[in-house]
């Protein structure tokens, strides 16, 4: 769950927020003053709503000057009631992602902060799924093999001893490892199902270095 930390000094509007932003499925946390904001910096917030004049004397641009001396990255929206282009200009230059002007649509904020979190987080999540080996493209999430942007149909078996493999590389198994792995500790088969289905393996995705250890096993190389 991404976490949403609201900082906005009109408690009547940060409790509508809060329900919409709680209801898209984000936790979130709520302040009225900046100077409590920027007392929780350090702690996990995956995206900041800003309300530019706060109660006190510390402002939203105080608030995210503090923000940025601790993370470069985290995204930042601003709201204000203030509509003057040097308002948003002063706000993109102190490292804002966005700039929404009081009164504004709840739904499209909403909307704005599910683009900015897809963006930034999910777009690497994906990525970080993905595995390289030679010219294969390797997503573990989906359980999906293409060579160039061409599909290779594998089996759950097929599929299972690859990733074994590719989280082991260098690694020496033997059968009995492999079907325990692979085939689950409850399978009580003949040990060379996995010499087949290796074979079936090499014969799909050929790049595969995939070495067999004499009366032993095999590795990945």
């Amino acid at each position: 769950m991404y976490t949403i930390c609201l900082v906005e000094d009109e408690e009547a509007l940060a409790n509508v927020v809060k329900l919409y932003l709680e209801k898209a499925g984000y936790k979130t946390i709520c302040f009225t003053k900046g100077k409590e904001a920027i007392d929780y910096i350090g702690n996990k917030v995956d995206l900041w709503i800003l309300d530019i004049m706060l109660g006190d004397d510390v402002s939203g641009y105080h608030v995210i000057q503090a923000i940025r001396e601790k993370d470069k990255n985290v995204p930042v929206i601003f709201t204000s009631a203030r509509d003057q282009e040097i308002d948003k200009i002063f706000g993109l230059e102190l490292g804002s992602d966005d700039y929404m002007t009081k009164p504004y649509s709840i739904k499209e904020l909403v909307l704005r902060v599910n683009n900015i979190i897809k963006r930034v987080y999910r777009e690497k999540e994906e990525d970080s799924n993905i595995v390289i080996y030679d010219d294969y493209k390797i997503n573990l999430e989906k359980r999906t093999v293409e060579q160039n942007q061409k599909n290779i149909k594998l089996t759950t078996l097929e599929f299972d001893l690859l990733i074994l493999l590719l989280n082991n590389k260098g690694k020496c198994f033997s059968r009995e490892e492999i079907l325990s792995g692979v085939w689950g500790e409850d399978y009580f088969g003949n040990d060379r199902a996995v010499d087949d289905l290796v074979r079936r393996l090499r014969k799909k995705m050929p790049k595969l270095q995939i070495e067999a250890i004499y009366g032993y096993g095999y590795r990945l190389s």
